[in-house]
Order: C-alpha cells, then sequence, then structure tokens
C-alpha cells in the first residue's frame, strides 16, 4: 500500500480548482469587451456618443435616407440619395408615388398620369381635359418654379442637412441603451428621454460613427441611413424627358 502524503493529497486537489478557475478566467476575458474591434464609441457617454455621430454626420458628403416619417397626420415613405448639392429618389404618401430630382436650385418632378391628374380633393373626377394634360405628363420631369407654393415643400425632401438636422436630433435627457446590429452594421443604442420617447438613434461601431437608423419617439416614424460618402451622379433632365405643366402644380 502506498500511503500519500497530506501534501501529495492537497496538490491532486488544488490542481483541478486551479484548472477550472482557470478557464473561468479566460471565459470570462473574452466576453469582458463587447467593443473590441470597433471604433470605440460605445465606450463612450450617450451625449458623446451623440456628438460623435452628428459630427461624422455633417462631415459626410452623401447619404441614403430610407424609412416612414409621420408628420401633421401625414405619412411619408422616402427613399432618397442625398449630398449637399442635390438630390434624387422616390416619395410615397397616402394618394400618390412620385420622384424627385434636384440639381442645384433646380427641383424636378416625376410621376404617372393618375398624379397629375389629382387636384387634392378626393372623389372629384378631373375633367376630361385635365385628364389630357395628365397623359402627356406621364412618367415625364416637371421643373417645379421656385415660387410655387409646393417647392419649399418638395426641396425639404431633397435637403441634405435639413433632413439630418431634423432626424439626428434627439430630445430629453440621453442615455445609453443596448448593443445591436442594423444591415450587418454593428450598433450602440441612444435614447432620448424616458424610454426613447425623445427618439432612440443607432450609432454605428463600425469605421465612422455615423448614424444607421434613427426611430422618432412616439412611433413618428423610422429611418435608415446607409451608403454614407459614396458619391452618386447628379444630371438635369434632358429637353425630351421635361414638359411644362402650364399652371401651378396641384397640392397633394
Amino acid at each position: 500500500m502506498t500511503v500519500r502524503t497530506p501534501s501529495s493529497r492537497i496538490r491532486r486537489a488544488v490542481t483541478p480548482l486551479a484548472l477550472c478557475a482557470g478557464l473561468t478566467v479566460a471565459l470570462t476575458a473574452c466576453a469582458a469587451d463587447p467593443d473590441e474591434g470597433t471604433n470605440g464609441v460605445g465606450r463612450l457617454s450617450a451625449p458623446e456618443i451623440e456628438r460623435k455621430a452628428q459630427t461624422a454626420a455633417d462631415a459626410a458628403k452623401a447619404v441614403r435616407l430610407s424609412g416612414t416619417l409621420v408628420s401633421k397626420g401625414g405619412t411619408f415613405k422616402l427613399n432618397m440619395r442625398l449630398k449637399q448639392d442635390g438630390a434624387t429618389g422616390s416619395v410615397t404618401t397616402k394618394n400618390s408615388v412620385f420622384e424627385l430630382l434636384r440639381v442645384g436650385d433646380a427641383l424636378y418632378l416625376k410621376a404617372d398620369a393618375g398624379f397629375w391628374a389629382h387636384d387634392g380633393k378626393e372623389g372629384d373626377t378631373p375633367s376630361e381635359a385635365d385628364s389630357e394634360a395628365a397623359d402627356k405628363l406621364d412618367d415625364k420631369y416637371v421643373k417645379v418654379p421656385q415660387g410655387d407654393p409646393s417647392y419649399k415643400q418638395l426641396r425639404g425632401f431633397t435637403d441634405m442637412g435639413s433632413l439630418l438636422d431634423g432626424l439626428i436630433g434627439l430630445h430629453g435627457e440621453k442615455t445609453k441603451g443596448d448593443r445591436d446590429q442594423i444591415g450587418g452594421v454593428r450598433t450602440v443604442k441612444v435614447k432620448g428621454g424616458a424610454d426613447g420617447e425623445g427618439g432612440t438613434l443607432d450609432v454605428s461601431l463600425d469605421g465612422e460613427p455615423y448614424p444607421v437608423q434613427f426611430a422618432r419617439g412616439g412611433g413618428a416614424g423610422v429611418v435608415v441611413l446607409s451608403e454614407w460618402d459614396k458619391d452618386f451622379p447628379l444630371t438635369e433632365p434632358s429637353k425630351e424627358e421635361t414638359l411644362d405643366y402650364g399652371k401651378q402644380l396641384p397640392r397633394t
């Protein structure tokens, strides 16, 4: 019979404990830093993250904005590519779908015949003359006169600076939320007010800390921001693609 000394028995008992402890430390270390390999903004406070996102957005030359906005009882679905000197894309409302193209101050609108025949009053039937005019304008670019009441409203959908300023800003006390992934991009959330009633902004943890998604408070819409700083061509339509509406644009 072999008699083990107390010290050998202690070593036999301690060794597996030490291995378990080492494994626990290793696993803990692996999961300890969710910001490893990121741009580091997740380590900042909520107000600092918002400022970083705003600075990145202000410096960007282009962006794609898509999603839904609810404003004054109306719902708008946007799919716009925007840059400082213009934009192109589509807007969908309750009654219509139309395309917008802005090159500098020149703003063009393109829609189908149904859009041009609609005079803003539901249930009204367009006259034969209006229907004929609408058919000619079908799928053609119409230059919006700068003096037309619609110009300012329509241009608002194409103004990168104004849209971003109105969408990215959070209201109320800022708090840092959970990590997420949107369109394959890792993000950290920043919430405004209690439970995000002042909006929730997702900021990229990959590369530049661009805003990736903004959910407006009160269910007033969600927009996704992508293709930051990716340039795209803007060219005014040719004369063959353009027709003159001949009077004030219809209000829709």
